[in-house]
């Protein structure tokens, strides 16, 4: 197998351990913007002037209706936009996997710069 073809393996495999951790990232992301949405709904059931706590670590502190509104708001919108960027990656990722994978059939069928475009193809010197 040439060294060119060894190298394009090797990116193979790292393009597949980012995309896998890519994935994973996006999964965690949007479990936790479900979970935020959710809340965010549940708290449009509560009265305005109930007693609300909100966890800070291991503790639970109190807190007001209109803080702990805002607080969703913003971590949805976060979330949102952090899981938007997670997907465009994963694209992102996908498209280098599969043009690198195109390169490494390339390589291994021989067509190293000679393919039915390259040198000799069609369109080639001579009349």
């Amino acid at each position: 197998m040439p060294p060119e073809a060894q190298e394009k393996i090797e990116e193979l495999q790292d393009l597949q351990e980012t995309a896998q951790q890519v994935a994973q990232q996006k999964e965690q992301s949007q479990s936790a913007l479900n979970d935020s949405k959710t809340a965010l709904e549940a708290l449009e059931d509560v009265e305005e002037d109930a007693t609300m706590y909100r966890e800070v670590g291991e503790i639970l502190v109190e807190t007001d209706y209109e803080s702990a509104h805002d607080d969703l708001e913003e971590k949805v919108d976060s979330l949102e936009v952090r899981v938007e960027q997670l997907k465009k990656q994963e694209q992102r990722v996908q498209q280098q996997f599969e043009s690198l994978q195109e390169e490494l059939q390339q390589l291994l069928q021989g067509g190293a710069g000679g393919g039915p475009m390259g040198p000799g193809g069609p369109g080639a010197g001579g009349a």
